[in-house]
């Protein structure tokens, strides 16, 4: 692979940024995902630094399935059950209105900006970050039932948005929408999700029980998020709620 000096010196120097603004978020009393957030503005204000483009790819399929798994690992199962209700109006009442609001804002503010395409817009950015909030909400030292129902929602939010999104797509291209399909391809979307997480939790549960090997143990570990997320993806349902669920699975029976 050809990996200029200059790109790896970037690089470097960039990992040395980022665990800079890790390691001085605790002194600075802020939450890290906010401080990293800034810095990265910071950083690309810059003059003379060159563009890097990041592949999505990157992003969406090697590195969030094990984060995701990992959250929902270490969220205790009990929290979510007892706050199901808010969790449930807020991963699809509040998604809907965010996307909703953000089409109206945008559609005024932005000529020439059609509604379907201000709906795109909108299912965008409706969905919360399943990981700096709780992040955010801990540092802040809000209750634990708040920040339990902060945890749930932004873990299954992802099934509404994901269906918001395609619609406003289809929409246009279409040009044309029907509430009847966005609600079955919702329901497809979140119980295929959570479906596939079960059946891989399942399996690799029973993989784990008869193995007595650390290193193989740990391997599986680290590649269960993937095992649910990317057959998920392949089968166009919501591949976060699937990573999600195997998550929540495995850290319920470990």
């Amino acid at each position: 692979m050809d990996f200029p000096a200059h790109e790896a010196l970037l690089l470097s120097g960039l990992l040395v940024a980022v665990a800079g603004m890790v390691a001085l978020a605790p002194r600075a009393r802020i939450p890290y995902p906010i401080l990293l957030v800034i810095g990265g503005l910071a950083i690309g204000l810059i003059p003379g630094l060159p563009e890097v483009r990041v592949d999505p790819d990157v992003i969406l399929v090697g590195l969030l399935p094990p984060l995701l798994y990992g959250t929902a690992f270490f969220t205790p199962v009990l929290d979510l059950r007892a706050n199901l209700r808010p969790i449930g109006l807020l991963a699809v009442g509040l998604v809907l209105f965010t996307t909703f609001a953000v089409a109206v804002v945008a559609h005024t503010l932005v000529d020439g900006l059609s509604w379907p395409a201000a709906f795109v817009l909108g299912a965008v950015v409706s969905p919360t970050d399943p990981l700096a909030a709780t992040a955010i909400a801990r540092r802040l030292g809000v209750t634990p039932r708040v920040v339990a129902i902060l945890e749930g929602e932004s873990l299954v939010n992802d099934g509404t948005a994901l269906v918001a999104y395609r619609f406003a797509v289809v929409a246009v291209v279409s040009g044309t929408f029907s509430l009847g399909e966005a609600v079955v391809d919702f329901l497809i979307s979140v119980g295929g999700g959570i479906a596939i997480g079960v059946a891989v939790g399942w399996v690799v549960r029973q993989v784990r029980r008869r193995l007595d090997d650390p290193p193989a143990e740990i391997t599986i570990s680290i590649f269960t998020g993937y095992l649910a997320y990317l057959p998920a993806e392949a089968a166009g349902v919501s591949a976060v709620l699937a990573a999600v669920t195997v998550g929540l699975y495995m850290g319920w029976y470990t």
